[in-house]
């Protein structure tokens, strides 16, 4: 969506010593990680996503937010579909990759992505997130892990019931102890509010508060999307960053030195009831 302008397999763990148990946990994670790493380093990306990969870290992000090869993952608002092109052929063989869209051209612009080489998309599955709506992005209770990218800040866009009304959806479609990972553009606590209608930016509080009046408890944070050269004050709003230079050729240099913006990596989870 955009504006302007671990799971263990448990047959026959009880049947272990303690010991043993804990030894495979890190091996079990270390086979997610490198499965995330194939998927990312995949000759197939296209090239200007890879490119991209320096500032949005997603082995690492993807790691934090606990996507392994056997999850069900619901992504929220796939845009080009920069994470499809990672999630959905790792996730083909054992998992399932849900692209949750907004009704219109892009829901068909997913589609059209995935149709157009069923080898890698074939096995990946479209539903409607519509801000106006409760919406049923997966079946209630179905999902190990629903991904939000850069994503809250548009939701706000259109009004704090919007936003609190997609929480309440991604809530439904998690199993319990299930995981909301949200990425966003990070607004500092002491500016003015007012900035999360307008720059792209929006406050840690601000997802936290929406995150928890769902039912979400939060279970982790993490640094490896921050860029400490963004003020977050930019003419444009974070557009004026990069990639998208909203400036145009006013001062390219200065913001491509910066970066993409300051992002805040935030885990939460469904409590187990």
């Amino acid at each position: 969506m955009s504006r302007l302008p671990l799971r263990l397999a448990f047959i026959g763990a009880l049947s272990l010593p303690l010991a043993s148990m804990a030894a495979a946990a890190p091996a079990v994670e270390a086979k997610g990680n490198s499965a995330i790493a194939a998927a990312v380093e995949s000759p197939a990306r296209k090239p200007a996503n890879r490119a991209r990969d320096v500032y949005r870290h997603p082995v690492e992000t993807l790691t934090f937010f606990g996507v392994t090869p056997t999850k069900t993952v619901v992504e929220v608002f796939p845009g080009g579909g920069w994470y499809a092109e990672i999630l959905a052929p790792m996730l083909a063989a054992k998992g399932k990759y849900i692209a949750a869209t907004e009704p219109g051209k892009s829901h068909d612009a997913i589609r059209a992505m995935f149709a157009s080489d069923p080898a890698r998309f074939g096995k990946a599955t479209t539903t409607l997130l519509d801000p106006a709506k409760d919406s049923a992005i997966a079946p209630a209770g179905s999902a190990d892990v629903v991904l939000t990218f850069r994503n809250v800040h548009n939701l706000l866009m259109d009004g704090d019931a919007v936003a609190a009304r997609a929480f309440a959806d991604f809530y439904r479609a998690l199993k319990p102890g299930g995981v909301l990972g949200v990425v966003d553009h990070r607004l500092p606590e002491t500016a003015d509010s007012a900035k999360e209608r307008t720059s792209g930016y929006v406050k840690r509080s601000t997802v936290v508060r929406l995150a928890e009046a769902a039912g979400f408890k939060l279970d982790g944070e993490s640094q490896v999307n921050a860029n400490p050269k963004d003020s977050a004050n930019w003419p444009k709003g974070v557009w004026t960053l990069p990639p998208t230079y909203a400036e145009g050729a006013a001062d390219r240099a200065k913001y491509a030195a910066i970066g993409e913006s300051d992002r805040m990596t935030l885990r939460f989870v469904k409590p187990k009831r």
